[in-house]
């Protein structure tokens, strides 16, 4: 079985270790099938850039552990190779719980686990460090352990002396580098579609041979042999294949889950893509719009300037169906003020400017407050929220002077997280959604049927 990469809290290596083993396992001609654990959707992006197959998100919040089994097992099983890589460290789940942590992941398939620590600065330290994460679930198999940070023989001959009598195995000792140093900003690692350096391969690789016991590792990397899953089948679809979706995807625009657009191809709605980066005009032909979560407040300026893509975007709301998910919904807005304080206009669809304000991030319970295109009222469903923006006014605010459609626009659920009250959210009428929640539609049916019925109506009425 594959095991899950894991540590005791961020910033430990995790992300540096996976890719270590990708690109070696791909200079070796080796294919691996990579997993995230959690909504992740930058690590996601590093593991999914260097030729690899596309990483897969595992959360058992947002998806349950029917999808997450099922989608481990059907993706694991094209390739030889596999490996996990944990969020945050082993038992941190939702709010103070273990519940969807790496942990919870780790048990629910049987995985061993590998753990990488920072060994800066410690020695007997670590020995109180991993025992303390051995023995505090007793289901769990910690098989392995590689230390991050170790820059000289001595650190390293002295660690291996602390641990001579424990029953786990020393997989490699990783000094500090910085070619190897990951890139990050505020949300966490830089995107690679954001970043000009990509990962040098090779470079990687031979990192990874020279440190890691390559050879020992990859018995932990083995993939699944049998087929003990079935695959999801979606059905009671009613699509228009005259009605195709178009996707804002580029270096803007790109916080979406793979699975999303395989669905929507799967069950026959045809997908075109959409560059506001590049100054593009919806296509004629789309019916429905999704715009995903990015960073429009780093390219502002650049989208402000994007007078085709705004004016073709404004046209759309006309007689298309939107969805907009957190940095999609902010070039909805008038404004985006950028950290200097200045505005950057975007399109005005919706009554709201944009500014930089406190992180708002983690899994969110949600329930419906009207029958919506996505959520129906008193649906409960469950999404995630990150980000480090805010909306300055809101509904109750609008100016007198804005146009009749915006009038009606209303929030379509409300939200609560781990403890908290329920908030109202979001913006919605019958041709629009968005709110700053990320959403996995395919495992949500439910929401899923919603969505779909809401792309295949003809509209035949203007604002």
């Amino acid at each position: 079985m594959p095991c899950v990469i894991s540590s005791p809290s961020t910033d430990s290596g995790k992300t540096t270790l996976s890719l270590l083993l990708s690109c070696w396992a791909f200079s070796k001609g080796i294919k691996i099938q990579t997993f995230k654990v959690g909504p992740d959707y930058l690590d996601q992006q590093q593991l999914s850039s260097i030729g690899q197959p596309i990483c897969r998100n595992l959360d058992i919040f947002l998806s349950g552990e029917e999808w997450v089994r099922e989608s481990f097992f059907k993706h694991s099983l094209k390739y030889e190779f596999s490996l996990i890589e944990g969020a945050m460290g082993l038992f941190d789940g939702l709010g103070s719980t273990t519940y969807s942590s790496t942990a919870n992941i780790s048990k629910l398939l049987n995985a061993p686990i590998i753990f990488i620590v920072n060994a800066r600065g410690q020695v007997a330290s670590l020995l109180a460090t991993i025992r303390g994460f051995r023995d505090f679930d007793s289901e769990l198999s910690i098989s392995g352990i590689i230390f991050n940070n170790v820059n000289s023989d001595r650190h390293k001959k002295l660690i291996k002396e602390v641990f001579k009598n424990e029953d786990i195995e020393i997989l490699g000792f990783l000094p500090s580098d910085s070619k190897i140093t990951l890139k990050k900003a505020n949300l966490g690692l830089i995107s690679p579609l954001d970043n000009n350096k990509e990962i040098d391969v090779e470079y990687f690789a031979n990192f990874a041979e020279r440190n890691l016991d390559v050879f020992s590792l990859i018995k932990f990397l083995k993939s699944p042999q049998k087929k003990i899953f079935n695959f999801f089948n979606f059905k009671d679809f009613k699509i228009d294949k005259s009605k195709p979706i178009a996707i804002a995807e580029d270096k803007i625009f790109h916080f979406q889950y793979p699975e999303t657009k395989e669905f929507l191809s799967e069950i026959g709605i045809p997908l075109i893509s959409w560059s506001i980066y590049d100054d593009e005009e919806i296509p004629n032909e789309a019916s429905s719009l999704i715009i995903p979560g990015g960073f429009p407040e780093k390219y502002a300026d650049h989208i402000s300037n994007s007078t085709k893509s705004l004016n073709s975007l404004r046209k759309f709301r006309k007689n298309g169906f939107i969805y907009a998910e957190c940095g999609g919904m902010m070039i909805l807005g008038d404004y985006i003020k950028d950290e200097n304080g200045n505005y950057h206009k975007m399109s005005g669809i919706l009554p709201f400017r944009s500014k930089k304000s406190k992180l708002s991030v983690g899994y969110r319970y949600i329930a419906g407050l009207k029958d919506t295109p996505i959520i129906k009222q008193n649906q409960l469903i469950r999404g995630h929220e990150f980000h480090y923006w805010e909306i300055e006014n809101n509904l109750s605010e609008l100016d007198s002077g804005k146009a009749e459609h915006q009038k009606k626009l209303s929030s379509p659920w409300k939200i609560k997280s781990w403890k908290t009250e329920y908030k109202n959210e979001g913006f919605f009428d019958e041709k629009l959604h968005a709110s700053w929640i990320h959403l996995h539609l395919p495992s949500s049916p439910e929401v899923a049927k919603n969505f779909i019925d809401a792309t295949q109506i003809t509209f035949s009425k203007n604002f």
